[in-house]
């Protein structure tokens, strides 16, 4: 772990969850594993503050607790969960992109609370949404489940590890800590509810006298008070899911732009068919028959059998290697092989920085050497068609930004110079690192850009919203045009234009950390794909 990550940690947790919390979560991700008084004696924070700073961490996920031989509790954050926090704008706009608003909600309703149950999310997105449509219009509890289970059915969503029901007659005393665990069976099963109901708008308190409120809040209350069918099921976004999903997509828009549409959703309908079935670790996806791929390809595409076998053939044939036959049976058995996809990916990135960077003779040394594997100066200068004195230059500038190592073969014990061979080489694993680490950097000094920007601007932003409250209560009761023209104009012509200035700025910046993060996990993925487990 670096210090940009632990950096980078920090400032996502003190902009979602405020001071207290950053500083125990940065101190677990520095510290590792900890007892709850030594992170209390060690942070200088009072015992209840600690408790519920790590009640939040556990709540979102972001810290894990384990009940240790000698009977105390340990609790750790671990960096990379903290680090997805930067992701979740994605997450939510695929499940928007994939299950409509509906989706997008329940998915942004998980990962703002961490856990929930199926009830309160249904009526939590039912609300929203029925505040969102024309009045008369109701969102109903029917649709939301349906959408909630269809995240559930595609995995994008699981339950989370229940504690194990104890039996009262049991003289033991409870555990510090329970063990949570859960039935892989189970994790994609959606609880039979009957959930009957429609979404609620918020009423103001000027609709309704206060006796008819007072009423209907008791009767809410007794209402509340009854235990939801499903409780004690909480349901969490399934992040590996998600990133498998990423995957995919970064596959199938490699081979669209290297091949053609056709071969990209020839690549799509083999993912999408292995999605559930294979581990988002997996190597390779399940072997497919060119039989069963054809049967599943979207309508749209109207291709023959021949046409189909001759685009697997040469998707096979490529020397990216995204898709290998594996038999012949069934008209063809084929896999694509996931790890070979990613290193390939990864490579293309650091190609793409090289030349940005570099400038295109560098990124062409750096793609022969890619090929070459190992190369001598003089090689380089040769096969590259590049003079050596600008070959030494752009050499030497790749290496001391570590984009190329150097390996040294002596032809004698003593490794005199000149007696020793001395060849390029890129070490993709190590480049993919580096670059990773300076991703990270990039996005921490993209966050503190933001807060920069947004306190400079403090005063002028909260008197833009007072404006805007002003407004919106004015057209509320009907007020005439020129009393809200009066209140805009107490927004002046340059403050305005510097409001549309750090709005355009402050997109920029969250724009930025997006395409960051799309090299971050493809650098990510990459390599956890070529670390072995234990």
């Amino acid at each position: 772990m670096t210090q940009a990550e632990i950096k980078l940690c920090s400032l996502l947790l003190q902009e979602h969850f405020g001071e207290i919390v950053e500083k125990i979560g940065t101190h677990l991700i520095k510290t590792g594993s900890q007892p709850l008084r030594v992170i209390a004696n060690d942070t200088g924070m009072s015992l209840d503050q600690v408790k519920k700073a790590l009640c939040v961490l556990i709540q979102h996920n972001l810290v894990t607790y384990q009940l240790q031989k000698r009977g105390f509790v340990e609790y750790e954050a671990p960096c990379s969960r903290v680090l997805r926090i930067l992701r979740y704008p994605r997450y939510i706009y695929t499940a928007k992109t994939l299950y409509s608003d509906m989706g997008e909600l329940i998915v942004e309703e998980l990962l703002l609370n961490g856990k929930m149950t199926m009830s309160a999310v249904v009526r939590k997105v039912a609300d929203r949404l029925t505040e969102t449509m024309e009045d008369g219009k109701t969102m109903d509890y029917g649709e939301v489940s349906n959408t909630f289970m269809r995240l559930a059915d595609t995995h994008f969503i699981q339950r989370c590890p229940m504690a194990p029901e104890t039996t009262e007659t049991s003289d033991a005393p409870p555990p510090p800590a329970p063990t949570l665990a859960v039935n892989e069976k189970d994790m994609y099963v959606v609880p039979n509810l009957n959930l009957i109901g429609k979404g609620k708008r918020r009423r103001s308190f000027d609709d309704e006298d206060n006796g008819e409120h007072k009423a209907k809040r008791q009767k809410q209350d007794a209402d509340s008070q009854e235990s939801p069918p499903d409780d004690g099921i909480y349901w969490q976004a399934n992040i590996d899911r998600f990133h498998q999903h990423f995957r995919d997509q970064a596959i199938v828009s490699a081979v669209a732009n290297r091949m053609d549409q056709t071969s990209s959703e020839i690549v799509r309908t083999m993912l999408r068919m292995s999605e559930i079935t294979t581990s988002s670790t997996a190597p390779y996806t399940q072997p497919l028959s060119s039989n069963e791929i054809f049967r599943s390809l979207p309508a749209g595409y109207n291709i023959v059998k021949q046409i189909l076998d001759q685009y697997l053939t040469l998707l096979a044939d490529d020397p990216l290697e995204f898709v290998g036959k594996s038999g012949d049976s069934g008209g063809g058995m084929y896999v694509i092989n996931l790890h070979k996809a990613l290193a390939t990916l990864a490579t293309a990135t650091l190609e793409s920085v090289v030349q940005e960077r570099f400038g295109s003779r560098c990124a062409r040394i750096f793609r022969l050497l890619l090929r070459k594997k190992h190369l001598e100066q003089k090689q380089v200068e040769d096969f590259a068609m590049i003079p050596a004195k600008e070959a030494k230059d752009m050499l030497y500038k790749m290496l001391s930004e570590n984009f190329v190592s150097l390996q040294e073969i002596p032809k004698t014990p003593d490794h005199a110079p000149s007696r020793t061979f001395y060849l390029y080489t890129v070490n993709t694993l190590s480049s993919a690192r580096m670059l990773l680490h300076r991703c990270y950097k990039s996005v921490a000094n993209l966050i503190e850009r933001r807060q920069y920007e947004t306190k400079e601007n403090k005063r002028l932003l909260e008197k833009s919203q007072r404006v805007e409250a002003i407004l919106a209560s004015m057209q509320a009761t009907g007020a005439e045009e020129v009393q809200l023209q009066e209140i805009e104009e107490m927004i002046t012509a340059p403050e305005r234009q510097q409001l549309e200035n750090l709005k355009r700025n402050v997109n920029k910046i969250d724009a930025s950390e997006n395409q960051v993060d799309e090299t971050i996990f493809v650098l990510e993925s990459y390599i956890e794909s070529t670390v072995k487990k234990p």
